[in-house]
């Protein structure tokens, strides 16, 4: 992961963001030599999200299994009925 300093980013803003589109490789970037924030491709963002999307359903999911909130099959079939007229 490459790093960078803020007044380096507010510099040559231009070529930071083409070598990050080139390599897609991460940019940290530091403020007082403190982590401060990434800069992260938007395609690589994108995946990401959906990802933590996935992860916080089968989360839920896990929840709902611990509290006892499941459903049998038929269960689930009959209340879905009607959404799926």
């Amino acid at each position: 992961m490459k790093i960078e300093l803020v007044t380096t980013l507010k510099r040559q803003a231009t070529k930071i963001l083409a070598d990050l589109h080139e390599s897609k490789e991460p940019v940290l970037i530091t403020e007082h030599g403190k982590p401060s924030a990434y800069l992260v491709d938007v395609d690589d963002f994108e995946m990401m999200q959906a990802r933590m999307r996935v992860l916080d359903g089968l989360a839920r999911g896990e929840t709902a299994l611990q509290e006892n909130r499941t459903f049998s099959h038929s269960s689930a079939k009959e209340k879905m009925h009607k959404w799926l007229k």
